[in-house]
């Protein structure tokens, strides 16, 4: 018998490094999102009782994959048995048309998604005529998910969630919606696929660029929500942020003259340079310009710079190529002040013209402080504030307090910080917020 505590914190690693590979495994054999997704799940369930009987396995990951897809099989062939049976249960001309249908169904079926057979084997079969294509198992699937026929925020929202194991509640605060708003669209975007008999299948080369936006889309969220975990103790969830590094190298590999996938991978390389020093030895936040710039990754920096070399090559840059050249700069400054402030701005310019989002539009108040002053970038927050697209997004009401605070606004600063309290979940940023309403309230020295 193994002891049940040390058998639960198995089960939640396995589930923080393996619930990907698990269900893309998994929903080869099911061919059916929700059923790979409940099988999985299903499997995380025995591991608590088998591990506690048999001790925890030393391929936790296999052991999963092994008990989740023989779960998958057994619903396929409980559903094969029934079909077969059912002409049974019935009188014979009530099924005539019924079995036409069926029959019809699953000859368009096999044209749409090439499957060789109807059984598990054959969907397998189907399934791995294209792993020379994309050979990631991750990766694979959430090309699967990002079809065309889905709206892009569900492609987003149901890979996420699928395929990177991010909890409901923390996507909905990503999307700055309601937790039943997210999970409603989710199961309206399965019931699509479902509906519309999206093929799963892998898809073609000729397919895969059709699909990239969503796909690079997908790996920046999840290296986002990893870089600053949307709840929990920790700052960052690094199972995560390794997660979006081996994805967007993965598709690099894949796809290496799309310089939006180097851009994307710049981007993560830059940011996450500075993993080591986003928080001191007893876990509190560290501002940029407080953080210790001799311990930053130069390694990562160094390839980054040269993959945002090569993006400004040859035309308009896109989004994350532009991304990376802004977080390049901040990281490339010998010093915080020393920051070429102008040229983040110009930068920001161009970003807000190939990719026009207010969460730019209020990260270029950042830097349009130290250009402008904090009057005039209060000013441009507070428009952003009344326009209403950022309501329930905790950076806006952060970025104001700082800029009042900046102004010597302190009861103003303070009241702003607290919006941003109420609307944060992470530890790390809660603390740190609440330093700051503490300083805002403290009584001045003359």
């Amino acid at each position: 018998m193994t002891d049940r505590t040390d058998v639960e914190t198995a089960v939640a690693d396995a589930h923080r490094r393996g619930w990907a590979l698990v269900l893309a495994a998994t929903a080869r054999v099911a061919r059916d999102l929700d059923l790979a997704e409940e099988c999985v799940q299903e499997a995380y369930a025995a591991a608590l009782t088998a591990w506690v009987r048999d001790g925890i396995p030393n391929n936790p990951e296999a052991w999963l994959t092994t008990t989740a897809k023989r779960r998958a099989m057994d619903a396929i062939r409980r559903e094969q048995v029934f079909r077969s049976k059912l002409p049974l249960l019935v009188e014979p001309e009530e099924m005539v048309d019924e079995v036409a249908m069926d029959e019809q169904s699953g000859v368009e079926s096999g044209r749409e998604s090439g499957a060789a057979g109807s059984g598990p084997e054959g969907v397998a079969a189907a399934i791995d005529a294209g792993e020379d294509v994309v050979p990631d198992e991750r990766l694979r699937l959430i090309f699967l998910c990002c079809h065309p026929a889905l709206a892009q925020e569900a492609q987003l929202a149901l890979t996420l969630r699928l395929v990177c194991g991010v909890s409901t509640a923390d996507i909905a605060r990503a999307f700055l919606v309601s937790e039943s708003t997210m999970a409603a669209r989710m199961t309206r975007a399965k019931k699509k696929i479902v509906a519309t008999r999206i093929p799963y299948r892998v898809p073609g080369a000729a397919e895969l660029p059709d699909r990239l936006r969503a796909v690079l889309g997908v790996i920046h969220l999840l290296f986002t929500t990893g870089h600053t975990a949307p709840s929990g103790a920790a700052l960052v969830r690094t199972d995560l942020v390794d997660q979006a590094l081996h994805l967007t190298r993965m598709l690099r590999d894949l796809m290496p003259d799309e310089r939006e996938v180097r851009g994307l991978l710049a981007l993560l390389l830059v940011t996450d340079a500075r993993r080591a020093t986003r928080v001191d030895d007893r876990g509190r936040l560290l501002r940029l310009e407080e953080q210790d710039r001799s311990r930053w990754d130069r390694a990562a920096m160094a390839e980054a710079h040269e993959l945002i070399v090569a993006g400004l090559r040859g035309g308009r840059p896109g989004r994350y190529v532009v991304q990376a050249a802004i977080a390049a700069l901040y990281a490339e400054a010998p010093t915080y002040e020393e920051t070429d402030w102008p040229q983040i701005v110009t930068l920001y310019d161009e970003l807000l013209v190939v990719w026009p989002s207010p969460v730019v539009a209020l990260n270029r108040t950042v830097a349009l402080a130290r250009v402008a002053g904090p009057e005039r970038a209060l000013a441009e927050v507070e428009a952003l504030e009344a326009a209403g697209q950022l309501a329930g997004y905790q950076y806006l009401p952060a970025v104001k307090a700082d800029l009042l605070r900046q102004l010597d606004r302190r009861e103003e600063a303070a009241v702003a910080y607290r919006q941003a309290l109420e609307l944060t979940r992470n530890d790390a940023e809660r603390e740190f917020l609440a330093e700051r309403i503490a300083e805002s309230q403290a009584p001045t020295t003359s």
